[in-house]
C-alpha cells in the first residue's frame, strides 16, 4: 500500500466543484453568442404595435406617426370628404378595393373601421416615396375634377380620400391600411386587428 491513502470524499468533492465552475463559466462564454442571436430591444419596438390619440384631430387634418420605420396617417374625414369618395370610383383603378391592400374589415369604400377615420401606410404604391396631403378641392395644379387625397410628386401618383389610386397614374395599386383596431373612441392601436379579427 502507498504511504498515502487516497481520500475518496475529497477528491468526490474536487471533481464537482470543478465540474459546477466549469459549468458556470462555459455557460457565461455562451451567453453572450446566445443573447446576440435574439432580437435587441430596439429592433422588438420597431414592430411593436403603436397607439395614437386621435381627440385632437380636426376634421379635415392629418396626424402622422411612425410604425414599423414607416409613416402612418391617420385623416379626419369630413361629411364633405366622405361624401365625396363615392364619384372617383369610375376614375379609380380599384374603386371597391379588392386587391388585398388592407385588412377584411377595411374593405369598403371608406376603407376603415370607423367611416370619419381613415388610418393608411403614407406609402406610395409605385417606388416607395411619401405622397403629400392634398385635401383642397380642385387646386390648379391637380384639377377641377380633384376632390382631395394625395398627389405623389415624384412621378404624378394620385390619391383619393380613402387612399385608392387613379388610373393612368404610376401607382399600380391602393395605399396599404394597417391592421389596427380601437381601443376607445380617442385611441387606436396601430399593428393589431381587432380580436377576432
Amino acid at each position: 500500500m502507498s504511504e498515502q491513502q487516497v481520500d475518496n470524499g475529497k477528491r468526490r468533492f474536487l471533481i464537482a466543484a470543478t465540474t459546477a465552475v466549469g459549468g458556470v463559466a462555459g455557460v457565461a462564454v455562451l451567453a453572450p453568442f446566445v443573447m446576440s442571436m435574439m432580437p435587441s430591444q430596439r429592433a422588438k419596438a420597431a414592430g411593436a404595435p403603436v397607439e395614437i390619440d386621435i381627440s385632437k384631430i380636426e376634421p379635415g387634418m392629418l396626424l402622422a406617426v411612425a410604425w414599423q420605420g414607416k409613416p402612418v396617417w391617420v385623416v379626419n374625414r369630413t361629411k364633405a370628404m366622405l361624401a365625396s369618395l363615392p364619384g372617383n370610383d369610375s376614375r379609380l383603378v380599384d374603386p371597391k378595393s379588392l386587391e388585398d391592400q388592407q385588412p377584411p374589415y377595411a374593405k369598403n369604400e371608406t376603407r376603415s373601421v370607423k367611416p370619419e377615420y381613415l388610418v393608411v401606410v403614407g406609402i406610395c404604391t409605385h417606388l416607395g416615396c411619401s405622397p403629400t396631403y392634398r385635401p383642397e378641392l380642385a387646386p390648379a395644379d391637380l384639377g377641377p375634377k380633384w376632390d382631395g387625397g394625395w398627389f405623389c410628386p415624384c412621378h404624378g401618383s394620385k390619391y383619393d380620400l380613402s387612399a385608392r389610386v387613379y388610373k393612368d397614374v404610376p401607382a399600380p395599386l391602393n395605399m396599404v391600411i394597417p391592421p389596427h383596431h380601437y381601443m376607445s373612441d380617442t385611441r387606436i392601436l396601430v399593428g393589431e386587428g381587432p380580436k377576432g379579427a
